[in-house]
């Protein structure tokens, strides 16, 4: 069974106006997320979200399932990045460039100096980041970026670049990893190959391309969250296209012609 899910549109300071005509018209509102719902408002079993910039996102940090649960939350939020557009100057911040400690983190987040100590890396179409939880991060400007998570709303931001809202300073450096995070994961994804960018321990997430697609699809029955990047996608002979996502139970009926590219994600627990 397909259902198309619901997209909802989220304007951001940090947003643009000059979205892809896939997404959708906004008559010029800063659009700076475009995320995703099952009918009647449900939530998916993953969180998928196209963001859109024009201004560094803030400094945030997400806390692992223990210390999510023991804060109120049903779990903790591991995410990943696949970048589809980079301006020549885009960055990623992930981790930090050197040790420091939880007092010396609370001064830089309090002075704005913890945007020196992010390791910002330059970002280029197809790069891929898996952010474990405990990572500080940071998004730059002039990406569009596909972000796949556990579906829970919990972040603790550091740093807002002045931006009149909220920061969890207790929460978030009693949970961040103040130091450099590397993962094995991180890559470049070649456009016309099929491989599981993440295995674990949260979900599952692979990149699907062209024809032979097919050879890499899951043939049980699963809760899949099905994102076309492109156009020359379907399922059971529907199309889906770029700006769309759906939720299936069969993967297996999948079908991309040559050049095109998707994603499909699905839980672990």
């Amino acid at each position: 069974m397909l259902t198309r899910l619901a997209p909802v549109p989220v304007e951001k300071p940090w947003g643009r106006t000059d979205l892809p005509a896939a997404f959708g018209a906004f008559g010029g509102r800063r659009i700076g997320e475009i995320w995703f719902t099952l009918p009647g408002g449900a939530d998916a079993p993953i969180m998928v979200k196209f963001l859109f910039t024009s201004e560094r996102l803030s400094i945030q940090v997400h806390p692992d399932d223990a210390a999510a649960r023991a804060a109120g939350f049903a779990s903790g939020k591991e995410e990943c990045w696949l970048v589809l557009d980079a301006a020549p100057d885009a960055e990623l911040g992930v981790g930090l460039k050197a040790e420091t400690t939880p007092e010396a983190l609370r001064t830089a987040a309090l002075d704005g100096s913890i945007v020196e100590r992010i390791d910002w890396r330059h970002a280029a179409t197809d790069d891929f980041v898996y952010n474990r939880a405990g990572t500080i991060h940071a998004i730059g400007a002039g990406l569009i970026v596909v972000e796949v998570q556990q579906n829970v709303d919990c972040t603790y931001r550091l740093y807002d670049y002045g931006r009149p809202r909220e920061l969890h300073l207790d929460a978030g450096i009693a949970v961040a990893e103040t130091g450099p995070r590397l993962d094995p994961r991180d890559s470049r994804v070649e456009a016309a190959e099929n491989r599981l960018l993440v295995d674990g321990p949260h979900f599952r997430l692979l990149h699907l391309a062209g024809a032979d697609a097919a050879t890499a699809l899951p043939h049980e029955a699963d809760d899949y969250i099905f994102v076309p990047l492109s156009d020359g996608c379907s399922i059971d002979g529907e199309t889906v296209t770029l700006g769309e996502c759906v939720a299936t139970d069969r993967a297996d009926t999948i079908a991309l012609t040559p050049g095109a590219r998707a994603l499909l994600c699905w839980p672990t627990q």
